[in-house]
C-alpha cells in the first residue's frame, strides 16, 4: 500500500501536479495587512478632512504625524495584547486537556477512537489508530487540541511578531498620504492620488496572496477606502465652511 501511494505521488509530480497551500494561519499576514490598510485609510481620510476644512499644510503634517505615531502604537499594543490573551486562553485549555489525559487516559483514547471513526475509519482501525497516537503523550495532546480547539498548541502565533508587524505596517500605510506634504508639495489631490494608488496596489497584493481575482481585489480596496475619504472630506468641508457649528 505504501509503495502504491509513493508511486501515485511520483506519477502526479511527473505530470506537473503540485499540492502546496498558502499560509492561512494569519500569524503575520493578518496584522500586516490590516495594519497597512488601517494606517493608509485612517491618515488619508484624516488628511482629506483637514484639507476639506481648509487648514494649513503645517497643521496637516502635525496632525498626520501625530495620528501615525498614536495609531501605530495603538495597533501594535492592541495586537500584542490580543494574541497574548488568545495564547493564554489556549494554554489554559491545553493544561486542562493535559490533566484529563493524565487522569483518564482510557477515556481520552476512546474519545480519540470515536474521532477517527467519525472520519470514516472502521471501529477496529480507529481503535488501533487511537492506541498508536496515545503512546506519545505530546502527539495525543496535539491531536486532541486540534480536534477540540482547532489549534496546534505547539505552533501558536508570536504576540511580539504580531505586534511589531502591526506597528510597522500601520506606520507604513499612514506615511504614504503624508509623503507629498513632507516633500513640500502641499496639494491635497496629490496626497489622495498617491493614497489611491497605494490602496489599489495593496488590494491587488492581498488578492494575489489569497488567490482572489487581483484586479477585483484592488478595486474593492480602492472603493472602500474611497468611501471613507469622501465622507471625511465632506464632513471637513462642512465644518470648515461654517455650515456645522
Amino acid at each position: 500500500m505504501q509503495e502504491q501511494g509513493y508511486a501515485a505521488r511520483q506519477a502526479a509530480l511527473a505530470a506537473g501536479w503540485s499540492h502546496r497551500h498558502r499560509d492561512v494561519s494569519g500569524g503575520w499576514l493578518r496584522p500586516t495587512v490590516f495594519g497597512a490598510v488601517d494606517g493608509l485609510v485612517t491618515n488619508a481620510s484624516l488628511i482629506a478632512g483637514l484639507g476639506g476644512g481648509g487648514v494649513s499644510s503645517h497643521t496637516i503634517i502635525l496632525t498626520g504625524v501625530a495620528a501615525l505615531v498614536a495609531g501605530a502604537f495603538s495597533m501594535g499594543t492592541g495586537e500584542y495584547i490580543s494574541v497574548t490573551n488568545q495564547n493564554e486562553l489556549v494554554g489554559a485549555e491545553v493544561a486542562t486537556e493535559r490533566i484529563m489525559h493524565a487522569r483518564f487516559p482510557d477515556a481520552e483514547q476512546a474519545e480519540l477512537a470515536d474521532t477517527f471513526a467519525g472520519y470514516g475509519a472502521d471501529r477496529e482501525t480507529a481503535t488501533r489508530m487511537a492506541a498508536a497516537v496515545s503512546q506519545d503523550p505530546d502527539t495525543a495532546l496535539r491531536v486532541h487540541t486540534r480536534e477540540e480547539l482547532g489549534v496546534d498548541p505547539f505552533e501558536l502565533p508570536s504576540p511580539v511578531l504580531a505586534g511589531i508587524s502591526s506597528l510597522i505596517a500601520f506606520s507604513t500605510g499612514a506615511l504614504i498620504p503624508l509623503l507629498p506634504y513632507l516633500a513640500g508639495l502641499n496639494v491635497l489631490a496629490a496626497a489622495l492620488g498617491i493614497a489611491g494608488v497605494a490602496l489599489l496596489t495593496l488590494g491587488m497584493a492581498v488578492g494575489k496572496l489569497t488567490g482572489r481575482p487581483v484586479v477585483r481585489s484592488g478595486l474593492r480596496q480602492l472603493a472602500l477606502g474611497g468611501v471613507a475619504v469622501a465622507v471625511t472630506f465632506a464632513v471637513g468641508s462642512l465644518i470648515g465652511s461654517g455650515h456645522v457649528s
